[in-house]
């Protein structure tokens, strides 16, 4: 709601709010339809709710990695399924889904954060490629460490932060940029764009075994 009355007050845009945990299966149904029972037509759809978790897996709790599955991959394809079909009639609309910098190789004490972020990045090409020509531009935007409160639901800043947090501002931009240019995904900070095709050239273990030494906690029994 403050995000709302921040829009509605420093653009002059009319914003509705719609309650739902998208971690639930039922959820993108709700959201479907409360914003057809509001009489919008949405334009451009993007899929930014997500979270993760960091840690050896067998010290994580089964049911938050369960609700990370069903935030950052069921529920963009619902809401991809019930929002598409709207944008083909009209012959024109937008997909925005968010993705990271971790979609592009093995993520060890992140590996099921980076395996829904590998499915949400082939996920949109594949669409990109299918809806090309019929007027629905999409695009996986794929961020390195931004300013936002993912941090903060992680709870671990300093461990699994890679480089520092890139303001949400810069984000926006080059998504709308590549959307623009009908780019299938865009990689958003230098670095990352180099870490992105490092994966291309060198053996998958390899890589692995690279992610796992920079990613590993502190207190981890091989630290």
């Amino acid at each position: 709601m403050e995000l709302a009355t921040e829009i509605e007050n420093r653009y002059g845009r009319s914003t509705h709010v719609v309650v739902a945990d998208l971690s639930q299966p039922t959820a993108p149904a709700i959201v479907h339809a409360a914003t057809e029972k509001l009489g919008l037509h949405i334009d451009i759809l993007v899929n930014n709710a997500g979270f993760a978790t960091y840690g050896p897996f067998d010290t994580i709790d089964p049911d938050r990695d369960h609700a990370m599955v069903m935030v950052n991959v069921a529920a963009v394809v619902d809401l991809t399924h019930h929002y598409l079909p709207g944008m083909l009639t009209k012959g024109v609309g937008a997909i925005i889904n968010v993705s990271s910098a971790a979609a592009f190789q093995a993520m060890p004490y992140q590996a099921v954060y980076a395996a829904s972020k590998a499915f949400v990045q082939s996920f949109s090409e594949a669409l990109w490629a299918e809806y090309r020509t019929r007027g629905i531009r999409i695009v996986a935007c794929c961020p390195s460490a931004t300013d936002t409160e993912y941090f903060q639901v992680l709870g671990n800043d300093d461990e699994a932060l890679m480089g520092p947090k890139r303001p949400p501002e810069g984000v926006v931009r080059d998504s709308l940029r590549a959307l623009e240019r009908n780019r299938p995904h865009v990689v958003i900070g230098y670095p990352w764009k180099l870490v992105a095709l490092v994966p291309r050239a060198m053996p998958r273990a390899t890589m692995a075994r690279f992610s796992e030494r920079i990613m590993r906690p502190k207190r981890h029994p091989g630290s």
